[in-house]
This record gives C-alpha cells, sequence and structure tokens, in this order.
C-alpha cells in the first residue's frame, strides 16, 4: 500500500517546496495528545530509510515507524475561511480526541 496525494496537497506542497526541489513534505506519527497519537509535519529531505510518496513533482517523506500508521491514507489541504492546512484521511484512525488533533489506532 501507500500514502496518496490528493491534487490541492500537490499543489501546496510543490508551492512550498519551491525554492528547495529536493525536499519534500514529512509527516511523522509522535506520541502525545489526549488519545495517544499526533501527526507532525515539517519541510525536510529524504534519509536513507524513509519512503518517499511522489506525484506530478510533490514529495511526501514518511519514515518507516511513521508508515505502520499512515499506511493507506490520504493527504489532502483545504483553505477554508476558519482554518487551512494539510488532512489526513486516516482509515486506521479508532477514535480521535474532542479537539480532532490526536488519535488512537
Amino acid at each position: 500500500m501507500a500514502v496518496t496525494l490528493s491534487d490541492n496537497a500537490v499543489s501546496k506542497i510543490r508551492q512550498l517546496v519551491a525554492q528547495r526541489p529536493e525536499a519534500g513534505l514529512r509527516v511523522k506519527v509522535v506520541g502525545g495528545g489526549c488519545s495517544g497519537l499526533q501527526y507532525r509535519m515539517e519541510i525536510d529531505s529524504a534519509k536513507e530509510r524513509d519512503k518517499v510518496f511522489e506525484r506530478d513533482g510533490a514529495r511526501l517523506i514518511v519514515d518507516k515507524k511513521s508508515f505502520l500508521y499512515l499506511n493507506g491514507s490520504e493527504l489532502d489541504y483545504a483553505e477554508e475561511l476558519m482554518s487551512s492546512g494539510f488532512r489526513l484521511v486516516n482509515p486506521n484512525v479508532k477514535r480521535t480526541c474532542g479537539c480532532g488533533e490526536s488519535f488512537t489506532v
């Protein structure tokens, strides 16, 4: 399986890394939050053991441990009136906290 990118996510990642063509968006799953796990994102370059998912020149970088939680997910980007940002549609999530910032698998 893999982690896929929506059209909006591809556009935003390409915009964010325009000055660093070797870079991509790194998504990690870390401990924390009300439900125990949460996502972290940063612009980074791939390391030797990372999984890299690429679409139309946009790279999504995931370390092997995080991939266990993210396999089958889709990364999307939305701009709305009250908030904008990346969102993961993750079929592995069993429960989220009330604020929606953390999850359990």
